[in-house]
Parts: structure tokens; C-alpha cells; sequence
């Protein structure tokens, strides 16, 4: 049973920028938008991320650690491919493919392995900070925070980056009592490593060079 993480947050507020401490070979990221990411590092990402080439990477890459950014346009792209299509049921479908990928996470993968998926914000009809979906007709059928376990909001406050991990009634913001401490910094490894502690999962895989698997059988 994999984990599926939630990581909400305004543009800006230091979401993609959390990837920043992982290593190259120990995380794949599936870049929906294709946009370049906001630090120096290289690492490994597929652009133009599908749900056909998330859940084959999902598959076939031997790491446990896994990042969609930005997951919410999985659902903005598929609106727009079938925008001129009528009907509420395309509402219904698109909530669905995202609910499945989510689901493909929690029933189909190894249990040490977590996949982040990074989201906007959205303020919801009762004033809650919430996961930007592509509107009400999306909500009506889906409560997506309600498929994560742990959700956690990207802040920039007062010239500081961080991570809010339990809501002060404002925001879906949720995570296991003692896991986190309720701010922390915005880094997205080390939560990586704090969920792995909490409930005794294994580290985080490394992808070995083709020449290290070819040297070892020796």
C-alpha cells in the first residue's frame, strides 16, 4: 500500500522549490506542466506528464520516492482537451481519472513508497484554504483532501518560507499527531524522511548505474 501526500500551495510559496535537498537519483519527479524547475540542482523529471506516463513511470523506475508537479493540471488539461464537449458526465470523468491515480498509489505500490502530489490553493465556499480543483462541479463528486492522509500547505510569510502541517481551522492542512512540529522548513526531503521514521518505512531507494549493476554481477 503506497502513501499519496497532498502539498497545497499559492504560486510562489515555495512548492517546487521544496525539492531542492533531494539527490538525482533518488527521486522522480513527473513534471505535468513542463516547467523548469526553480533551482540549479538537475534532477530527474519527465515533462509533459501524463496519467498514461505517470502510472508506467510509477511501474518501472526502482526508487520509492515520487513527486507530480503540478498535479492539479492532470485535470485543467483534460477540461480543456474535452471543453467542447456537453454534458455533466466529463465533470465526472475527470474527477475520476484523478481519484483513480490517487487510489493506483494507495492499492497498487510497494508500502515504502510515497508520491507527493503538488497542488495549487483554492478558498473554498466556507472561507477554507483548500486544493484547487477546475470548480464545483469537480467537488461536488470528489473530496479529494479526504483521500490523503497527510496534507501540507506551502507558506511565504514575512520573508520566510515554510510548511504548515496541521490547520488552525482555516486550511485542510493535516498530518498524524507528533509526526511534524505544526511550521516547518519548506523541504520537501525532509519530510520524506520523517514520514519514513514515523511509521518505519524503509529509506529512500537509490537508482544504480547501469555500470555499478553490470560491476557487482562480477
Amino acid at each position: 500500500m503506497g502513501v499519496p501526500v497532498l502539498l497545497i500551495g499559492t504560486s510562489g510559496s515555495g512548492k517546487s522549490t521544496s525539492m531542492r535537498n533531494f539527490e538525482p537519483d533518488e527521486v522522480g519527479i513527473f513534471n505535468v506542466a513542463s516547467k523548469p524547475l526553480p533551482f540549479r540542482k538537475k534532477l530527474k523529471k519527465i515533462d509533459g506528464a501524463t496519467y498514461e506516463k505517470i502510472a508506467s513511470g510509477l511501474q518501472v523506475t526502482a526508487l520509492n520516492t515520487y513527486i507530480i508537479d503540478d498535479a492539479g493540471y492532470l485535470m485543467t488539461f483534460e477540461s480543456f482537451d474535452k471543453a467542447l464537449e456537453k454534458g455533466y458526465e466529463k465533470f465526472t470523468v475527470n474527477a475520476k481519472n484523478f481519484s483513480d491515480m490517487v487510489r493506483y498509489v494507495i492499492d497498487n505500490l510497494p508500502n515504502d513508497t510515497i508520491v507527493y502530489f503538488i497542488m495549487q490553493t483554492d478558498i473554498s465556499t466556507d472561507g477554507i484554504t483548500k486544493a484547487k480543483t477546475i470548480g464545483k462541479m469537480i467537488d461536488d463528486v470528489l473530496c479529494l483532501e479526504g483521500l490523503f492522509t497527510i496534507t501540507i500547505l506551502s507558506k511565504y510569510d514575512d520573508g520566510q518560507y515554510k510548511f504548515i502541517t496541521q490547520t488552525d481551522g482555516t486550511t485542510i492542512a493535516k498530518s498524524p499527531m507528533e509526526m511534524f512540529e505544526k511550521e516547518i522548513d519548506n523541504d520537501l526531503r525532509f519530510v520524506d524522511d520523517s514520514i519514513r521514521e514515523y511509521w518505519g518505512l524503509p529509506k529512500r531507494k537509490k537508482l544504480v548505474a547501469k555500470k555499478q549493476v553490470e560491476n557487482k554481477g562480477e
